[in-house]
């Protein structure tokens, strides 16, 4: 399925991984939003549940393992060009997830990784959904803890 100029929406997954108060981050190296940050996460792939999509997404991009995936939000992200053509259309599965263990490496996937506090996000260059996604859901998150 192309990602630029779809036919039809296209399923991705977020990983929401909280720990000792600050949450990780990834510096995206893919379009869209290319260079920002954002949280681990990608695409469904055919034949794979939406859980199973979060669990090996976090493994590719971040060495962690994770279980337990529990749905925290849904966001659309539609990007429009010039002409009004739907450049992108992405529908984001945003998933709370638990540290099962591993150790935290940059994949190939990522352009960089980062604990950063939660008071601290919005200063970093964040992707527009993950913005509209975190001020959202700002005070739910404080209250979570992937840690084992």
């Amino acid at each position: 399925m192309k990602r630029l100029y779809p036919n039809q929406p296209i399923i991705g997954v977020g990983a929401i991984i909280v720990c000792n108060g600050k949450i990780l981050l990834e510096k995206r190296k893919s379009q869209p939003g290319r260079g920002k940050w954002s949280v681990p996460g990608g695409l469904v792939e055919l034949g794979e549940n939406i859980e199973q999509t979060v669990i090996r997404e976090v493994k590719e991009e971040t060495g962690l393992d994770v279980e337990k995936p529990a749905l925290i939000d849904i966001v659309d992200n539609i990007i429009r060009d010039e002409n009004g053509s739907i450049k992108y259309h992405f529908v984001i599965v945003d998933y709370f997830v638990k540290l099962e263990g591993g150790e935290l490496q940059v994949g190939s996937d990522a352009g960089e990784l980062r604990w950063v506090l939660s008071a601290d996000v919005e200063d970093y260059d964040l992707t527009t959904t993950f913005r509209a996604f975190f001020r959202r859901n700002r005070q739910r998150l404080e209250k979570f803890s992937s840690c084992p």
